[in-house]
């Protein structure tokens, strides 16, 4: 049987496996343990080391299987880093439960392991990080009260020495023998992951299969990025509990992390060859860097010289410039002026808004968060970005990652593009005025410096919400308005086809908005069209010198200087 099956499968991992363990046969002994694995989704036998080598996944269908602490160590910590932190504590029995220590034991001799957490401390592409990683294998990963104190005391100690954390979460929920002790480990992981938070320190929390109950309601869901792993099955509840409870069939990927991500609840998906490099990234984004600030050539005398000649398009020629499909997006932008963009999503409770972009990105040596409104290249991708008109759900992302950067110490650069807020009735109903307003009051108390770049269409309060900044630029055929010129001359005459008209005199230009004092500078375009997707390297280019400048003239500025620079600027209009 073996030898037909290698016969009809002589190239997959499966007959190259079962070679090796005919091989050892021959030679008298026993197939050696853990000398293949068998994928519970696709049925496939392949090879450990082929598992080991697609970063335990398997090579036939790509499914995550169970890594365990020690593998993930390897694939993530330069060698020889680690550092166990409270090794084998003594077993917590709070119910004397029938056989529990007995489980305990049995499990610790199976896994090696002394509980469901592995704790410690190691270096991530340079950075000494605190590490938690969770195992499945012990006991479903289910909290005791052993693994909320090791969780406990990996925040604390981390909190001192001022170390970020990064847990990976693998569990069953709460574990049942110990009660309501398990439940206690909840709130008190949760109490000191908040004064690790007050210090300004990092956590990430990274989501693996499966991450659920009492975990996901306490330290699992409270990382300033949440990381989670393809296909994890992540939620409060488990499935079969929801279905019996409300009596209905859950729909397709309900719960796993594609679905969280889509309603906000999770920044990003990584796969495992990527997150070595991402989980580098954001530990490095979140240093603070000390560096000696000097004196720069003015950027805004260059810019203003750049523009100084007269133009002869109209308002309404820059209306509709500014709203041409072949304008550069945000992301676009993004892709040309920074060198490196790790987009993150999601407000963290409710959804994801495709009109609002956002994540950490770096330039010439520097991190900053980039917050910026995104249009569609095609009319599915309009669908998608809501033509860049953002719910309430983007204005909570955006204010997230505006905290986000503030803990961070990150100046936070917003690039405006859209016709407005979206005017929906169920936009209503999930707050978009208190949304906006939350945005404005706080971007005015942000420590950080910020600002914004207009690229396209900056539309009333939809725009403002990202521009309460400290320097405001705008492209020179963007528009900046009160309301669009349709509606402007729909309010004033009831007739929006005197739109060219309105657009005239609203004042709406980069030109006349410099006049008023409302922008600090204007960013040159290609004449005629504009800029386009094809033109966009030299404007983008001017957009990061600018960036470069701004950065270098706040970069000693202290927090109450940065708000009262911002204060002030408003105060005047």
């Amino acid at each position: 049987m073996m030898k037909g099956f290698m016969k009809k499968h002589p190239e997959t991992g499966t007959g190259r496996t079962l070679k090796r363990a005919a091989a050892a046969l021959r030679e008298g002994g026993g197939i050696p343990d853990g000398l293949f694995r068998k994928c519970e989704v696709c049925g496939e036998i392949s090879d450990t080391e082929a598992v080991i080598a697609a970063y335990h996944t398997c090579p036939a269908c790509g499914h995550y299987f169970r890594i365990p602490p020690a593998g993930r160590l390897s694939m993530l910590l330069e060698p020889g880093s680690f550092e166990e932190w409270d090794m084998m504590m003594p077993a917590s029995d709070p119910l004397s439960f029938p056989g529990y220590q007995e489980k305990i034991s049995s499990y610790r001799g199976a896994t090696g392991l002394d509980e469901a957490v592995v704790t410690g401390c190691g270096v991530i592409q340079g950075c000494r990080t605190a590490i938690g990683i969770m195992s499945g294998d012990f006991l479903m990963g289910s909290m005791g009260a052993v693994v909320g104190e090791k969780v406990t005391r990996l925040t604390e100690r981390a909190t001192q020495e001022g170390l970020p954390v990064i847990l990976f979460c693998c569990s069953g929920g709460a574990r049942m023998q110990e009660g309501m002790i398990s439940l206690m480990q909840m709130a008190k992981t949760a109490q000191a992951l908040k004064r690790h938070e007050q210090a300004g320190l990092l956590f990430v929390s990274v989501l693996t299969d499966p991450t659920m109950g009492g975990v996901t309601a306490s330290f699992a869901m409270l990382g300033n990025v949440i990381l989670a792993e393809p296909g994890a099955l992540i939620g409060f509840a488990g499935p079969r509990v929801i279905e019996q409870t409300i009596g209905q069939k859950l729909p397709e990927g309900f719960q796993r992390a594609e679905f969280l991500q889509e309603h906000g609840m999770v920044d990003k998906i990584v796969p495992r060859n990527r997150l070595r490099q991402t989980l580098g990234f954001l530990l490095k984004s979140w240093e603070r860097t000390e560096r000696n600030g000097h004196e720069t050539a003015g950027g805004l005398h260059a810019l203003e010289e750049a523009t100084s000649e007269d133009s002869p398009l109209s308002a309404w020629d820059r209306v509709r410039i500014s709203r041409s499909q072949a304008r550069p997006t945000a992301l676009q932008y993004v892709g040309a002026v920074f060198e490196r963009f790790l987009e993150l999503h999601g407000d963290r409770a409710y959804g994801d808004d495709g009109a609002i972009i956002g994540g950490i990105a770096e330039i010439a040596g520097r991190y900053v968060t980039v917050i910026g409104q995104q249009k569609g290249r095609s009319a599915a991708e309009n669908r998608r970005r809501n033509y860049g008109m953002p719910q309430p759900e983007g204005y909570r992302k955006a204010l997230r990652l505006m905290k986000q950067a503030e803990q961070a110490g990150r100046p936070i650069i917003c690039l405006v593009d859209t016709p407005g807020a979206f005017c929906g009735p169920e936009a209503e109903e999930r707050g978009q005025g208190e949304a906006i307003a939350s945005c404005l009051a706080e971007m005015s108390d942000l420590g950080v410096p910020v600002c914004t770049f207009l690229i396209g269409e900056g539309g009333s309060g939809g725009a403002l919400a990202l521009s309460l900044a400290n320097e405001v630029y705008m492209l020179e055929n963007a528009v900046y308005s009160i309301l669009s010129p349709e509606g402007f001359a729909s309010i004033l005459w009831k007739d929006a086809k005197r739109a060219r008209e309105a657009a005239g005199l609203m004042k709406i230009t980069a030109a006349e908005q410099k006049k008023l004092g409302i922008i600090d500078g204007i960013i040159p375009e290609p004449k005629d069209n504009g800029v386009t997707v094809e033109t966009l390297k030299e404007t983008a280019d001017t957009i990061r010198t600018t960036i470069v400048d701004f950065l270098e003239r706040y970069e000693e500025m202290d927090g109450a200087a940065v708000r009262n620079q911002r204060y002030e600027r408003f105060r005047k209009f």
